[in-house]
Formats: C-alpha cells, sequence, structure tokens
C-alpha cells in the first residue's frame, strides 16, 4: 500500500485538510493511479505525489491565485517540527518528477466513475445525450510549446501569436460532465481528435456533433463500435445523395457516396454509405440549417420533430466549455505552465476541477430535485473553492456543520429556468478594451 511509503508521521505531520473531498475524489483513486504510473513517492519529501495531483486540481479551483498561494491555500506543505518551509522552486521541481500520465489516468478514473453516477436515468428516447465538440486553449510563447502545439495560421505568413493546444471533448448534454477529451497540436484537426473519443461513447446513446465533423469513417465507425451507438449532425450545403426511401415530406432515408481518401485511411468503408436526413421547413430552418443527418433509421422509435428540436441540445457544451473558460480559467488568456509536460498536467487539473465542481452539482441538484442545468456553476465553484479554505483553517469538527449548513440553504444555487434559445443567430461585435475609431471620426 502506498501509505507504507508516506513520510513518517513521527516526524512530519500529515495533512487532514482534504478529507472532506473523499466523497467524490478518494485518497485511493490518486494512490492507485500513482503506483499504476510508478510515480508513487518512495523518499520522504515535503511535497510528496499525491499531495503534488492535489496541488495541479487546486490550480485549476483557484486561476487568480499564485501558485505558491495556491499551496498556502490548500495547506499542502509538509513541515517538520521546526516549522522549516517550502521553497518556491521545489514546486515545479515536484511537478517535473510527478509528470502528467497520472493526471491523465486520474481524469479518466474520475470521469468515468461520476459520469456512470449521474448520468444514469435523464435519457432521450431512452438514450443518454452527449456532444463533440472542439475548443482552444492558449499556452506561452516557448521553442518547447510552439514545437509541439504549433500555432494557428490565419494565412500562410500569419499565425496567432501564441501556440495554442486543440481540445476536443465528449460532454454529458443533461450534466454537463466530461466524460473523455482528446487534446494535442493545433496541426490536428477535430475530426482526428473526435476519432479517438469513439470507444468512450456508452452503449444506448446518442451524440451530437457540428457540421464540420460530417465524415462518413467518423460517423459509421462512431455506430459501429457499440450497440445503439447513435450520431447526429447537420447536413453541409455541399452534400451530396440520393434519396432511397421518403417518410414524409421532410423526413427521408438518403445513400451518400464514401470518398476515396476515406476508403484509404480506413479500407473496411463500403462505396457508399446511408443515413436519415430530417430536414426543416422552409419557414422554420434555424440558424442556416437545412437539415439534420442521423444514424436513428428507426422512424417509429425516434420522431422526426423530436430529432429536429433535440439537435438545439448540443449548445450545453458551448456552455460548458463558457464556464471552464470564463469562470474556472477567469477569462485568462493564457495558461500558466511554462513547458510542454506542465501545460498538459495543468489542462488535466483543469478537467478534473472541472468535473469536481459538476459532480457536486449534481449531487446539490438531486438534493433540490431540479435539473444540473439548473444550478449555479459559479456557485457550486465558490462553494469548492471556499471548501478547501475551510479545510485549511477550521477545526475537523466544525467542517461538515458548515457545509451542512450552506447545503441546507440550496436555493441560492438554483437558477430560474432556462429560456428557449432564439433560432435566429446574430454575430456581435468582438469584445475589445480599446475605442473603436467611427468611420466619419
Amino acid at each position: 500500500m502506498l501509505s507504507n511509503w508516506l513520510l513518517d508521521t513521527d516526524t512530519f505531520a500529515a495533512p487532514e485538510d482534504l478529507s472532506v473531498f473523499q466523497k467524490h475524489l478518494p485518497m485511493e483513486w490518486i494512490e492507485k493511479v500513482l503506483v499504476e504510473t510508478d510515480k508513487a513517492s518512495m523518499r520522504r519529501r515535503k511535497l510528496p505525489a499525491e499531495l503534488v495531483v492535489w496541488l495541479i486540481v487546486g490550480i485549476g479551483l483557484y486561476r487568480n491565485r499564485p501558485i505558491t498561494e495556491v499551496v498556502d491555500k490548500l495547506d499542502l506543505i509538509l513541515s517538520d517540527k521546526l516549522g522549516e518551509t517550502l521553497a518556491p522552486s521545489a514546486i515545479p521541481q515536484a511537478r517535473k518528477r510527478l509528470s502528467d500520465t497520472p493526471l491523465a489516468e486520474l481524469f479518466k478514473l474520475t470521469a468515468t466513475h461520476w459520469s456512470q453516477q449521474q448520468d444514469g436515468d435523464d435519457t432521450w428516447c431512452g438514450l443518454s445525450l452527449f456532444s463533440v465538440d472542439g475548443t482552444q486553449l492558449r499556452c506561452a510563447d516557448t521553442p518547447e510549446t510552439a514545437s509541439e502545439f504549433g500555432y494557428i495560421k490565419h494565412r500562410q505568413d500569419k499565425h496567432l501569436e501564441y501556440p495554442v493546444v486543440r481540445l476536443c471533448a465528449l460532454m454529458s448534454l443533461r450534466s454537463r460532465l466530461i466524460k473523455d477529451v482528446a487534446f494535442g497540436s493545433s496541426r490536428v484537426g477535430e475530426v482526428n481528435y473526435a476519432k479517438q473519443l469513439i470507444s468512450s461513447a456508452s452503449a444506448n446513446s446518442l451524440t451530437i456533433f457540428d457540421r464540420c465533423y460530417l465524415s462518413a469513417e467518423l460517423m459509421m465507425n462512431w455506430q459501429r463500435h457499440n450497440q445503439e451507438q447513435h450520431w447526429l449532425t447537420p447536413i453541409k450545403s455541399n452534400t451530396k445523395y440520393r434519396v432511397i426511401e421518403q417518410y414524409s415530406e421532410h423526413d427521408f432515408l438518403i445513400e451518400m457516396s464514401v470518398s476515396n481518401h476515406a476508403r484509404k485511411q480506413d479500407p473496411s468503408l463500403p462505396e457508399v454509405w446511408q443515413a436519415r436526413l430530417v430536414t426543416y421547413p422552409e419557414n422554420k430552418q434555424s440558424n442556416h440549417i437545412k437539415g439534420l443527418l442521423s444514424s436513428l433509421t428507426d422512424i417509429n422509435k425516434y420522431k422526426a420533430e423530436d430529432i429536429l428540436a433535440v439537435y438545439f441540445e448540443r449548445w450545453e457544451i458551448e456552455n460548458g466549455y463558457g464556464e471552464l473558460k470564463q469562470f474556472q480559467l477567469d477569462n485568462a488568456i493564457l495558461l500558466r505552465s511554462q513547458t510542454v509536460q506542465g501545460v498538459k498536467q495543468e489542462i488535466w487539473g483543469l478537467l478534473i476541477a472541472y468535473n469536481l465542481i459538476r459532480a457536486e452539482i449534481s449531487q446539490i441538484a438531486t438534493e433540490a430535485q431540479v435539473s444540473p442545468l439548473r444550478i449555479s456553476f459559479v456557485m457550486a465553484m465558490r462553494f469548492i473553492q471556499d471548501e478547501f479554505m475551510w479545510c485549511a483553517i477550521a477545526s475537523p469538527g466544525s467542517i461538515p456543520k458548515k457545509l451542512r449548513a450552506m447545503r441546507e440553504n440550496v436555493k441560492q444555487f438554483i437558477l430560474p429556468e432556462k429560456r428557449k434559445r432564439p433560432k435566429a443567430r446574430t454575430v456581435r461585435i468582438s469584445k475589445t478594451r480599446y475605442p473603436v475609431k467611427s468611420k466619419h471620426a
């Protein structure tokens, strides 16, 4: 057991401040991934591996605080009887020893557990709802990060100022928990990252994609992998197809050719593939979307009008990314870390922290008997942050009392019923801190 390798308690005092999080993230899970990745601390250290893991999760919760202050807030330093403190230089050294591998394994372990725990019963036509979409995270401009992640190019001779990490996530639309994620160089397209998520989608599920993901290789393999593992995506304006069967005025079974490029990538693909196409009436076309392609070919089980309506739940993944970037990252332009390994570590910690907040939201929602989407992310995040700080400053006996008192006032977390998203979309002016010069000035 890892406990046999930890610091001698006669000399060092192990912190008890994290015990309150055992309900969501047991220390046994952290020990498990450290042992499996051969990163468990064998030597006596002031900042052993299991506390470095918590530090990285804490960095994901306290974006607006220096990392040294996060260490203090979480009371992670193991000090000796003489009160010797941890040198700031020891923190990057401890992170380097840990690497990003244990964080990646911990994310997968927690995401799998939390998704199974929270997404069981809230379904659409008997299917769990997910979405796949991408986002970008900018990092420090160093030769190492530029080589690893690359830049987004506007044109051949011009690119963004900072290297960009491209990230693609599989997110539950009813809880906004991230079930799996793939990220890396911005030179790799989102569809290629989406292919890495195929095995993570559940049986009896529907995953909704944006139109840029329409690919015979991705969609056919998505459906092949598991029983009733369905997909749904808008049709592109240049998609060519042949109608095989017409179910109603706006509901068809169609056939499309599989490109030579796709068949070269995956020789198992046939020359043609079929899908269901449900179109919007001309007077109800939404966001310039003419229709939706899907694997939901059972017209008795999946009604056309239900398919048209469920597509708009896809925006929950956009809302999830907004929570992560606007509130967790505090609208920061760049990630903190300066090295490739540090960037990867930071992203895994950020995702674990996000899901930790979402797991707490699901618990609050269950107690309040409302949807998790009705619970304020900001309030729940502050609740988690306060919980960390209470653990550092309060006596252990007072913590449960504080948490119960906050939970009892659960109404403060509940948001009003969501208004239905308007179908017409417009482009708004980009935010800028500088005045905009008028053409007539």
